[in-house]
């Protein structure tokens, strides 16, 4: 059966549930289509020590504040428990454990396509799906002893995954060491491997929204700057790794003999590796021509060059605070503000 609405969004994250409550604001019939089985679950899903480096009086979705003191720094639980909050309070129609298998062109309309076989026909698609999706993880990989234990932070949770002995943490950005803190604090002897990203000065909640109207050029001066490395270390401070217990060893660059090769070519002899080393985006299911060499979405603040096609949650996509959560309401607005113009030619 196909189901005919204004509005799909791909994605039921903050970005998807931020575009959800734009357009039901403008009175459009949409879905918001999402493949958890529950609003919130990939925030549940991290690991267990995790807290955001953004306060909470600046991380939420518009119209609803996080239950936090506003400078605090709110855990996973918090963050899923504020995504279930806005779906109940707004009563968006989110329809989990919906995974998309195609969006394509149908007639004047686009077309979405479940897994399952459900359809539904509309005049506009937002993709909210973000640009992490699968994880990246190094081709040498598979040359290192298969008696090493590997895991990606993506299904890290907590220390007792993962084998007694080191542990080696590949990539040193905010994941990396924020990974590497809490297997340190558990009394593991931690190896963490990766450029020094730097640190981002402690802000409060009224700094992020003055980073959010530097706008376009903000983002393009960080990209700028971020090009060749991560992103600078939030929570972290500066002595927290070093007073943790964590040692910090060059890039790790492949494998010899079954063992992790650093910058410089000496080895290490660790029970497990954690790979922090990011996810790739995953929109292979758009079977339309948005997609740049390296399988990134070509958008320009969130408008494709395929007229009713959208994205929202991208990095940088308007701002330094496109992919936070307390920046995906001002694209979620951009997008739909230009979907309703379009709409009504």
């Amino acid at each position: 059966m196909t189901v005919t609405v204004d509005a799909v969004v791909v994605g039921g994250g903050q970005a998807g549930l931020a575009v959800g409550r734009e357009l039901q604001r403008r009175g459009r019939s949409f879905v918001v289509l999402d493949r958890e089985t529950e609003v919130g679950a990939v925030w549940r899903r991290r690991w267990d020590s995790l807290r955001l480096f953004t306060p909470a009086g600046f991380t939420h979705l518009p119209g609803l504040e996080l239950d936090a003191p506003p400078d605090s720094s709110p855990t996973k639980d918090e963050m899923a428990d504020h995504l279930v909050a806005y779906v109940r309070r707004f009563a968006l129609p989110v329809e989990s454990a919906t995974t998309v298998a195609a969006v394509d062109r149908d007639g004047e309309r686009l077309r979405v396509t479940a897994v399952d076989g459900r359809g539904w026909r509309a005049r506009d698609v937002v993709l909210a799906t973000g640009s992490h999706g699968r994880p990246d993880v190094p081709g040498f990989a598979a040359d290192l002893d298969p008696a090493i234990a590997r895991l990606h932070s993506r299904d890290y949770r907590r220390p007792a995954q993962l084998p007694d002995g080191a542990v080696l943490v590949v990539g040193a950005g905010n994941s990396g060491a924020e990974i590497a803190v809490d297997l340190a604090r558990a009394g593991r002897e931690v190896w963490l491997s990766g450029r020094d990203v730097g640190h981002m000065p402690r802000l409060g909640s009224r700094t992020y929204p003055i980073l959010r109207a530097l706008g376009r050029p903000g983002a393009v001066l960080a990209r700028r700057r971020l090009r060749g490395g991560g992103d600078p270390l939030g929570r972290i401070r500066p002595g927290d790794l070093e007073s943790a217990g964590v040692r910090r060893v060059p890039r790790t660059l492949g494998a010899r003999d079954g063992l992790p090769v650093f910058d410089g070519g000496s080895t290490a002899r660790v029970a497990a590796v954690v790979w922090c080393t990011g996810l790739r985006p995953d929109h292979g299911f758009v079977a339309l021509p948005v997609h740049g060499a390296d399988g990134r979405l070509l958008h320009r603040r969130g408008i494709t060059t395929v007229p009713g096609l959208y994205a929202v949650g991208q990095p940088y996509q308007s701002s330094i605070t496109s992919h936070l959560v307390g920046g995906v309401g001002t694209d979620a607005r951009h997008v739909v503000d230009h979907l309703v113009r379009r709409d009504i030619r």
